[in-house]
C-alpha cells in the first residue's frame, strides 16, 4: 500500500467537480489534471477556468508553483499512483442511465495505472457501479488485478455550482474503499486537503447510495413545493405567503417552488430509479417528483400567457423578454435548464423572445439549445417579462419601465417587488 507522503494524483475529468478537486489537491500534492478537451486543457494552462468554479488567481498560483497541470496525454498521469475520476453520469434521451463516460474514463485509468496505485470514483452513481462496472473496466484493460494489484475507492462529489460559500474544501466528504486499508488510505488523504472532515462509509456501495439520495431528497422536497404552487395558485393564494406562514413553527423544512435543473437534482434521481425498478420496486414517489419538477417550465410559460390574457395583451406576436437562462442565480451552469422549456413554450405563439442572462455564454447556449442570449440588457417596451432566475444583477432592473402596463411581468423566484409583478410562481 502506498504511503500518504508519496502520493502523485491524476484527476481524470476537469469539469465543474474534477477542476476544483484537482486545485485543492495541488495545495498538498503533485497534480496532474487529464481531459479528453484540449480546448478546455489549452485554457485552463492559460490560467482561466470558463466554469467560474475557480478563481484565476487560484488557478495560476497552482500552474505557477509547479504543483498542477493539465493534460490530454495518457503519459503525462503515467506516473500517478492515486488516480481520481471526475466525469459526468448523464442520462440518455429516455431518461436511462449513460456510463459511458464512466467506462472511458475507466478505460483511460486502466491504460496507465500500476500496481500498487488507487482508483477513487467522484461520479453520482446507483450503488454498485463502481464496483460491478468500473473496476472491472479498469482490470480489463490492465490486466492487473482487484485488490490484489491496485485498489479502489469511492467518494461521492458535492460540489454545489456558483456557491462561494460550500466549496470543495469547506464541505465534509463521504469516503470508502475496496478494501479496510484502502479505506483508510482514501480518508486520510480526503481529510489532508479538507477544513470539515470526512465521513468514512462502511462500504462502496453505501457511499453511492448515501450521494445518490441526496440529490433525490432534494428534488422530492421541490416537487412538493411545486405542487402547493400550483395548488395554490389555482386557489387564488400567495404559496409565498402561505410558506413564510408555516416556516414559523420550529420544525418546518423551509423550501421554495422554482425550475430544478442542473446536472444534479434534475439527472441523478433517474439513476436510483432505473437501478431500483430491476429489484421489483417501483419507486413512485421519486417517478412522480421527476415528471412534476420536468413540467414546470411549460407551466411557467403557460401561467404568463393567462396573465396576459386577463389582462388584455395580445399573446400572439407578443414581445417578451425572458430574465435568466442558467439553471440557478450567479452561476454560468446551463445544464438541463427548464428556461429552455420556457422558451420553446412561448415560441409556439411569438417569436419575438429575448433572454437576458449576463452569466450564460452566448455561443453555450446556441451551441446546445438553439437559442439566442444576450448579455446585454435590452431596451422595451415588452408585452411580458419573466423573471426566470434570481441573479443578483437583475435586482437594480426597473422591470416595470421595461415591461409597461398593461405588459404582464411573472416572477418565477419570488424575489422582485410584490407591488410590481403580475404573479409569481
Amino acid at each position: 500500500m502506498i504511503k500518504l507522503n508519496d502520493i502523485k494524483i491524476g484527476v481524470v475529468g476537469l469539469g465543474y467537480v474534477g477542476l476544483p478537486l484537482a486545485r485543492l489537491f495541488s495545495t498538498k500534492f503533485p497534480t496532474v489534471g487529464f481531459d479528453i478537451n484540449s480546448r478546455r486543457v489549452d485554457a485552463l494552462m492559460q490560467g482561466h477556468d470558463d466554469t467560474l468554479e475557480v478563481e484565476d488567481d487560484l488557478l495560476r498560483d497552482a500552474i505557477d508553483n509547479h504543483s498542477f497541470r493539465c493534460t490530454s496525454s495518457l503519459d503525462d498521469i503515467r506516473d500517478c499512483n492515486v488516480y481520481v475520476v471526475a466525469v459526468p453520469t448523464p442520462v440518455d434521451d429516455n431518461n436511462r442511465p449513460d456510463l459511458k463516460p464512466l467506462i472511458g474514463a475507466s478505460e483511460v485509468v486502466g491504460k496507465v495505472i500500476s500496481h500498487g496505485d488507487i482508483v477513487v470514483y467522484e461520479s453520482t452513481v446507483y450503488p454498485g457501479v463502481t464496483e460491478e462496472t468500473c473496476l472491472p473496466v479498469v482490470e480489463h484493460v490492465s490486466g492487473l488485478r482487484l485488490n490484489v494489484d491496485f485498489y479502489g475507492g469511492y467518494s461521492p462529489e458535492r460540489i454545489n455550482p456558483g456557491d462561494k460559500a460550500h466549496r470543495v474544501e469547506t464541505i465534509k466528504k463521504v469516503t470508502s474503499g475496496s478494501t479496510p486499508e484502502t479505506a483508510l488510505l482514501v480518508d486520510a488523504l480526503y481529510n489532508s486537503v479538507l477544513k470539515n472532515g470526512t465521513h468514512r462509509a462502511p462500504s462502496i456501495k453505501v457511499a453511492e447510495a448515501s450521494k445518490i439520495i441526496e440529490n433525490s431528497q432534494r428534488d422530492v422536497n421541490i416537487a412538493f413545493v411545486n405542487e402547493l404552487a400550483k395548488i395554490f395558485n389555482a386557489m387564488g393564494i400567495d404559496t409565498h405567503d402561505v410558506l413564510e406562514a408555516a416556516a414559523s413553527k420550529w420544525n418546518f423544512i423551509p423550501m421554495q417552488p422554482g425550475l430544478v435543473g442542473g446536472h444534479c437534482i434534475s439527472v441523478d434521481p433517474y439513476y436510483l430509479i432505473e437501478r431500483s425498478q430491476l429489484y421489483g420496486v417501483l419507486p413512485r414517489v421519486m417517478s412522480n417528483a421527476r415528471r412534476l419538477n420536468n413540467s414546470m417550465g411549460a407551466y411557467v410559460a403557460n401561467q404568463t400567457i393567462k396573465q396576459m390574457n386577463l389582462k388584455g395583451v395580445p399573446v400572439k406576436d407578443a414581445r417578451i423578454l425572458i430574465l435568466g437562462f442558467t439553471f440557478k442565480e450567479n452561476c454560468a451552469d446551463i445544464r438541463n435548464t427548464k428556461v429552455a422549456d420556457i422558451y420553446h413554450t412561448l415560441r409556439e405563439y411569438t417569436a419575438c423572445i429575448t433572454v437576458f442572462d449576463p452569466w450564460a455564454n452566448p455561443e453555450r447556449v446556441r451551441d446546445e439549445y438553439g437559442i439566442e442570449v444576450t448579455g446585454t440588457l435590452p431596451n422595451g417596451p415588452f408585452d411580458a417579462a419573466i423573471l426566470a432566475v434570481a441573479h443578483t444583477a437583475f435586482r437594480g432592473v426597473d422591470l416595470r419601465a421595461l415591461v409597461p402596463q398593461p405588459g404582464v411581468i411573472y416572477d418565477v423566484k419570488g424575489v422582485a417587488p410584490r407591488n410590481v409583478v403580475d404573479a409569481r410562481l
